[in-house]
């Protein structure tokens, strides 16, 4: 331990203690596990992560403070228990001492058991789970989420390639480790926003709680459940849950079945349409020959026969009308013969008589329209008279006007350089006036 002062004793300032204890406890504590709950997280906009450590039922707290860039095994949540890695070191601003966080695992099952349970409570109350769709029958394109160096995307080229061979996008991506829950949600939107498949299958292989714990995070759930396209979960062996597995539209045990959910049997497609054409012929084929028979039990007549029936009728119709046109005709000619009708000389001598009172009436209905007119008149022009200058001028004014026949309405025109001599005019003539 190096020493605090030197042997007299001698006086240090703050900053000399507050280095010292530093290089003390880096020296002593330059790596170290340290167990506890994490509290009060928080995401600094630097990108830092602050929190604290404490034991369960004790007083003692840690400071920890988890570097931007820094990835860890678990991510870290408030409530969780976790063994924290990294160095102790002191922050002399302070006077306090706390653990530079490099990274982090679980202290066992049972935290991480514990942490589902309330996470996948937290996401069903959401309505996360809630979203199912059906697949679709006969999908051209398939996207794959998963490592491109496992087993897994081989057994699902294989599967799909004997089954109903279609086009198969791969994502690559982490399947375990700090950095998979991110890609695993940025592949999924991806495939939305761009590629867009006709379905989805996000998969991995089986591994223990800590290994599929990529697909517990709320980023990959929140994906799968935002997703438009369809999306399959087949991660882990069949025992295996995620939480991915809710938030999926259907969940297979195993990537190979989920390549079997994803595609139908091509071969059992071609027998299926083979054998509804077979049955389709078959109906058609049954179909004609009831009408064949229903046709020849109607025992139509035939067409030489329906035509004699109808000139027949025709030529019926034609004798009843002739018949009635010369009845209608002779009935006629009887009414015309015994109607008594008036000479015209008679009808001409009557309308001569009317002529005289027709004329007196045209010429006093004139003379009283333009009786009513003439006086209209009168007394528009009358009005138009006592409107006129010159009834004006009657009674005493007079009007000037300039040489070009403009009136002079105001003396100062007058009086101005452009006027010389103006003409006055009154009700019975007009003189000139010349500007001395």
């Amino acid at each position: 331990m190096l020493p605090l002062a030197n042997s007299e004793l001698g006086v240090l300032s703050v900053s000399e203690v507050s280095q010292q204890i530093k290089q003390n406890v880096e020296l002593h504590f330059a790596r170290v596990k340290v167990r506890g709950e994490i509290s009060g997280l928080k995401k600094h906009s630097s990108g830092h992560t602050y929190f604290s450590l404490k034991d369960q039922g004790q007083d003692a707290v840690l400071n920890a403070i988890c570097w931007r860039g820094t990835k860890t095994v678990v991510a870290l949540e408030d409530g969780l228990e976790i063994v924290a890695i990294g160095r102790i070191t002191t922050y002399p601003g302070r006077s306090n001492y706390q653990i530079i966080v490099s990274d982090a695992e679980t202290t066992g099952q049972g935290a991480l058991l514990k942490l589902l349970q309330e996470r996948k409570q937290k996401l069903l109350a959401e309505g996360l789970f809630d979203k199912k769709r059906p697949l679709p029958k006969f999908p051209n394109t398939i996207g794959v989420v998963t490592s491109p160096t496992g087993a897994v995307i081989q057994d699902i080229i294989h599967r799909v390639s004997d089954r109903y061979p279609c086009r198969i996008i791969l994502w690559p991506v982490a399947v375990q480790g700090a950095d998979a829950a991110g890609e695993i949600a940025e592949a999924i939107r991806g495939f939305n926003s761009m590629l867009k498949p006709d379905v989805i299958i996000v998969a991995r292989g089986g591994g223990s709680i800590e290994d599929l714990w990529p697909f517990n995070e709320e980023c990959v759930v929140r994906a799968a459940f935002e997703s438009e396209i369809p999306l399959i979960s087949a991660v882990g062996h069949e025992t295996d849950t995620t939480l991915i597995d809710y938030a999926a539209d259907v969940r297979a045990p195993t990537p190979t079945a989920a390549a079997e959910m994803a595609t139908p049997v091509l071969a059992q497609v071609l027998s299926d349409v083979d054998s509804l054409k077979l049955r389709l012929v078959r109906s058609l084929r049954q179909l004609s020959e009831t009408m064949a028979l229903r046709v020849q039990n109607y025992r139509l007549p035939r067409f030489e026969y329906i035509l004699n029936q109808k000139e027949l009728r025709v030529d019926d119709y034609s004798e009843r009308l002739e018949r009635g046109w010369r009845l209608c005709e002779d009935k006629n000619m009887r009414r015309l013969d015994h109607a008594k009708v008036r000479p015209p000389k008679g009808i001409i001598d009557a309308a001569r008589g009317r002529l005289p009172l027709i004329s007196n009436a045209m010429n006093q209905a004139f003379r009283t329209k333009f009786e009513t007119k003439l006086v209209r008149f009168r007394n528009l022009a009358e009005r138009l008279s006592q409107g006129s200058y010159q009834s004006t001028l009657e009674r005493g004014f007079c009007l000037a006007m300039d040489n070009e026949g403009a009136p002079i309405k105001s003396v100062k025109r007058f009086e101005g350089e452009g006027v010389h001599t103006a003409r006055i005019h009154f009700y019975d003539g007009s003189v000139n006036v010349q500007k001395t």
